[in-house]
């Protein structure tokens, strides 16, 4: 975790499939790092099954938009050169890069086996349905546009645990591959709704077979040295073997130092959970926070019957500070997608001020927050709002906090500054009717006058002699008080 760091999530479900984002993201790394940016989480930046695929329909790791595959050269994003071009370019501006990386599954595979599998229930898949019999999956991956480039790897049905489809009768169910030393991970080593959730997607990767987990390890260690990546957000954690997922990240740190960044999306907002994970990583990893993502969106829904009191219970921010990936938003959570649970505009900026502005985790900005939502059903952006938050977190929202979380509908804290950054600031937030806060904020601060930075209250708050002030906040907002002369 970079010290006063955030992270920009650079993309969002509809970003424009027209082959240009790794240009734009270039052409925008001085204007990121200006604004107090300091790593970007780039889109799965590999071949999927055509150009307008999103990267999670993942075909070929080997191919970052380098060779004529799936019907195209480029990815949605563009090309591998000019992929190379924008980390290149963010990295002048000491912007770190982390690749949006798909392990779990893959798709689009270029011929079929037949194999013997069985089919399960889908809501409890360590359940079977019938007998094993012979299927044709899609399972065979040869890779005919990159004829062996890098890697001479080739997959089969053997090394995979499960698929969703029979072509020999186009019946689409989920089936467990059968043979000697086949079925799902252990039930201890992914998740456990649905019985087992080992099975997510497309042909299900099986992380028992030796062959698999050495050729993952080999190729973790050339797409790092191919494109010169800082870090790694892996999709889907909760539904890949866990020991792997260990072993790859201490195959990575043996190759590439601990610096070497890895947050896991384990989407689950029951915090034990979240810290089992942890747990079996000992600790060695980030995750993001959830359960801070719903508890924002339940806030934003529920407005002034939402209890701030307990707006940090049962999250990683306020549990596992040192391992929380902190979000308001992402191209999960955004309209009309899987896990749509959107915080509500009006919240926004409060959200944004929340993780902005904690001394704990690690915030992301979402670019369909940033930049606005395209799709059937856009969405504004509040860059405006944003980067007053930015402008604030860079400038001021360093050293101790304290906080006085004590009332259902406004909460506030204080943050001390250092040495560096000697002035500080308070934060008032409310979700209901105006309110304030008396708030310690230093002796040596006895006289000083403070302002709303964000502008939502136009009085000043002088600080009396013991160092508190009088911090109020408008109905529904966010208010962060700074001395004057700033």
């Amino acid at each position: 975790m970079l010290k006063n760091g955030v992270m920009m999530q650079y993309f969002e479900w509809y970003t424009e499939d027209d082959g240009k984002h790794w240009k734009r993201l270039k052409e925008d790394a001085k204007h990121l790092s200006e604004i107090g940016v300091t790593s970007v989480w780039i889109p799965p930046c590999f071949k999927g099954t055509g150009k307008n695929d999103n990267g999670y329909g993942i075909y070929d790791l080997y191919d970052l938009g380098e060779f004529d595959q799936k019907g195209t050269v480029r990815t949605k994003y563009g090309t591998k050169e000019e992929l190379i071009a924008a980390i290149d370019e963010l990295h002048k501006y000491e912007i770190q890069v982390y690749a949006d990386v798909v392990l779990n599954h893959k798709a689009g595979a270029d011929g079929t086996e037949r194999f013997k599998a069985i089919e399960v229930n889908p809501d409890d898949r360590n359940q079977t349905i019938g007998e094993a019999y012979e299927i044709e999956g899609w399972t065979e991956f040869t890779f005919p546009g990159r004829k062996g480039k890098y890697s001479d790897f080739q997959w089969h049905w053997y090394h995979f645990s499960g698929t969703d489809y029979n072509q020999e009768n186009e019946k689409k169910a989920i089936y467990r591959i059968e043979g000697q030393n086949k079925g799902w991970a252990d039930d201890g080593t992914v998740d456990n709704e649905y019985g087992n959730y080992d099975y997510l997607m497309y042909a299900d990767i099986d992380y028992s077979h030796p062959e698999v987990i050495k050729k993952k390890k080999k190729w973790a260690n050339w797409f790092i040295e191919e494109t010169g990546i800082d870090g790694f957000r892996l999709d889907a954690v909760k539904h890949i073997n866990e020991n792997f997922i260990y072993e790859l990240r201490e195959s990575i740190e043996a190759n590439f130092g601990k610096e070497f960044f890895i947050v896991g999306e384990y989407w689950d907002q029951n915090y034990t959970n979240l810290n089992s994970y942890l747990d079996s990583q000992d600790y060695k990893l980030d995750l993001f926070d959830v359960g801070l993502h719903h508890q924002l969106e339940q806030a934003s829904k529920k407005g002034q019957e939402f209890d701030l009191t307990h707006l940090f219970d049962q999250t990683l921010l306020k549990n596992n500070p040192m391992q929380a990936v902190t979000f308001v938003d992402n191209h999960d959570s955004q309209p009309n997608q899987s896990l749509e649970s959107f915080v509500e505009p009006w919240f926004k900026p409060i959200a944004y001020g929340i993780i902005l502005l904690r001394k704990e985790g690690y915030p992301v900005l979402f670019s369909g927050d940033y930049y606005g939502i395209q799709g059937d059903h856009p969405v504004e952006p509040q860059r405006e709002v944003i980067d007053n938050s930015m402008y604030l977190k860079k400038n001021f929202a360093y050293g101790d906090q304290a906080d006085y979380l004590d009332h259902v509908n406004c909460i506030g804290w204080t943050r001390s500054g250092n040495e560096e950054y000697p002035k500080g600031c308070a934060i008032v937030i409310s979700n209901s009717e105006a309110g304030y806060k008396d708030m310690f904020v230093g002796r040596e601060k006895k006289g000083f006058v403070y302002e709303d930075y964000l502008g939502n209250c136009t009085e000043t708050v002088t600080i009396d002699e013991e160092g508190n002030g009088h911090f109020i906040v408008e109905p529904g907002s966010l208010s962060v008080w700074v001395s004057r002369e700033d």
